[in-house]
């Protein structure tokens, strides 16, 4: 699964989603993109879950790209553990996700073929979708 090699921290705040995506709302490598229409938290598992559907639909033909990556760590504490003694450690890594971010690619496959599997990775994802067509090719 997808995490970061090294930190500058630990832990961070929670944070919040506010606005639309500053960069990455354009296809830059693929014909065929999946692009968030709400902001949410997509965490490193779905990220992995959403890359293997596509990629077996596809039958390993053709190229997938990821264009998030799980940067925030996400921490927890165990259940039944009393108030205070500080936060908890990183449970699992998430990447906060903006509307119109494109957040997984496609290319080498027909259009039936591309929407048929970004239509299933959109379903391992806890945000709603489009799938996005390049217009000059």
């Amino acid at each position: 699964m997808l995490q970061p090699k090294r930190t500058k921290f630990r832990k961070q705040h929670k944070g919040r989603i506010h606005g639309e995506a500053k960069g990455g709302f354009n296809l830059n490598f693929g014909n065929f993109g999946l692009k968030a229409t709400e902001p949410e938290r997509v965490t490193a598992r779905q990220i992995e879950a959403a890359r293997r559907a596509i990629t077996r639909h596809m039958k390993r033909q053709g190229r997938v790209w990821i264009r998030i990556f799980p940067d925030v760590p996400v921490s927890s504490k165990p259940a039944e553990v009393r108030m205070g003694s500080g936060k908890g450690a990183t449970d699992y890594w998430a990447c906060r996700v903006k509307p119109g971010r494109i957040m997984f690619e496609i290319d080498g496959v027909s259009e039936s073929v591309a929407r048929e599997a970004l239509r299933l990775g959109a379903m391992k994802l806890p945000v709603t979708t489009r799938v996005v067509i390049r217009e000059d090719w």
